[in-house]
């Protein structure tokens, strides 16, 4: 529900006593002109008198009614009427960012917007009643004030809340902030689902028994840390790292039944992930597999693999996922060095080109959706590709996209895109290449596909990506 909704329940209510205005004017008008004994003169101008209230609704309703309005709109509402202060006081999720609070950080400088951004939080956060079930804080500006932030915490989780979002400002001068643990786990912290840090450090003692998602994003927590905290998080159905590079030994115990998918990006430290959790079936991984994960893989149905160095990870893809994963269902490659048109190292395919390598022996049978972004005209993935179509008997979908940008995942035409305003810069030769691989797929790939397989190949911006 939104402000619309809001004000057309209020018109409702005004529209009735307007009604019931109009239909005792006419009672009075039609009474003096039958000369009624003891009638009063009646000032049209009362008649006309319009009030603007809010409908006479029990207080808890109108709690549960602005908790469905987002934030900005719930605080609007607390200024125009003395009925939603309240509510908007005891809002039961709040986002608190520099978009949330209206703030323009091209107005002023970063050390101005800090200030600004911490009074406005700390104003709303000393005047909430409190149950919050949801807490996002994205600070902005230069620096932050580490008492404020405690107390914010403090008076954020308290038991009920299910959902806690901390992201520290990038660049920022000071040291890392250290996340109070104790807000965690005093008891108040019993009810988090969803736990996501970024730029802080982190070092919890205990587990969390409702905590089902967990996202760290350049958090400073060590492998026994975190792995003390997973082994006593037995609800834990999702874990993704991102640039946690404190992590050398990571340990997820096979208690965690309920654990389905992994994610480790940029964790440089990272030697080994001793993975024992017996059910997890999607994994997110750069490099390569086997240098990392140790574990059964025979469960794991959907991996991506992206590596931004020179991994070779489309051959890795052929030779050995077979053998390591014969039950995977979907794969996603990203490699830097094979897959960028700036920086392809492979021979690339001609016009004639009909010496078409075959790798033999390689079955994917249960390989049923295959995303290739960033496709050029290497002869190597020409080669994977007529690979897959050939040897991947399950496959229900291919897709080929000739540009890897923010909008390859989805599956909107780019030209589409290109209407509304620019598409992410890209230099002249990566958009020839990206024609070359268009090329290529029609030339080699499209006549290898089967009818049952659906063929889905992004096309490219018809504004941005033309050969000038």
């Amino acid at each position: 529900m939104g402000l619309l909704e809001l004000n057309r329940l209020m018109s409702m209510r005004q529209r009735r006593r307007h009604r019931k205005i109009q239909s005792r004017s006419m009672s009075i008008s039609s009474a003096k002109r039958k000369g009624l004994p003891g009638q009063q003169d009646v000032n049209p101008q009362a008649c006309k008198r319009r009030t603007y209230s809010v409908p006479d609704l029990p207080k808890d309703i109108w709690h549960d009614i602005l908790s469905l309005l987002p934030l900005s709109d719930a605080a609007r509402a607390g200024c125009v009427s003395h009925t939603f202060v309240s509510s908007w006081r005891s809002h039961p999720n709040l986002t608190l960012s520099k978009e949330t609070l209206g703030l323009n950080g091209n107005a002023c400088g970063q050390d101005e917007l800090a200030r600004i951004f911490t009074n406005r939080v700390d104003c709303i956060m000393e005047n909430h009643s409190g149950g919050l079930k949801t807490f996002k804080l994205d600070y902005c500006g230069s620096s932050f004030d580490t008492s404020c932030l405690n107390r914010w915490l403090d008076s954020a989780v308290t038991p009920g809340i299910e959902e806690v979002k901390l992201s520290m400002p990038l660049g920022c001068n000071a040291v890392y902030y250290g996340f109070p643990c104790s807000v965690l786990f005093s008891g108040s912290g019993n009810s988090i689902r969803h736990l996501h840090l970024s730029r802080c450090a982190f070092h919890p003692t205990a587990g969390l028994g409702c905590l089902t998602r967990l996202h760290l994003s350049q958090v400073h927590i060590t492998g026994d840390e975190l792995g003390h905290l997973l082994s006593n998080s037995l609800a834990m159905e999702e874990l993704t790292l991102n640039g946690c590079g404190k992590i050398i030994h990571l340990k997820i115990s096979c208690l965690l039944h309920r654990l389905n998918s992994l994610s480790v990006f940029n964790c440089t430290a990272l030697q080994v992930i001793e993975n024992k959790a017996p059910n997890v079936c999607l994994v997110r991984i750069d490099g390569a597999l086997e240098e990392r994960l140790v574990g059964d893989l025979l469960q794991v149905k959907e991996l991506q693999m992206l590596d931004y160095y020179e991994c070779d990870l489309v051959h890795y893809a052929c030779s050995k996922l077979p053998f390591i994963m014969p039950n995977l269902e979907t794969l996603g490659l990203s490699s830097a060095g094979e897959v960028s048109q700036t920086r392809v190292k492979h021979e690339l395919i001609s016009d004639e080109d009909s010496n078409m390598r075959q790798m033999l022996g390689h079955r994917h049978c249960n390989l049923k959706n295959v995303r290739i972004m960033g496709f050029c005209s290497a002869k190597s993935m020409v080669e994977l590709t007529c690979h897959i179509l050939e040897n991947a008997t399950s496959l229900e979908r291919l897709t080929l996209d000739a540009i890897y940008d923010n909008s390859s995942y989805g599956d909107a035409d780019r030209s589409c895109v290109g209407k509304k305003g620019e598409c992410n810069p890209k230099s002249r030769s990566i958009i020839k290449h990206a024609h070359k691989g268009l090329w290529a797929i029609g030339k080699y790939v499209v006549e290898k596909v089967p009818s049952t397989v659906q063929l889905s190949v992004k096309k490219l911006c018809s504004r941005c990506h033309k050969i000038k």
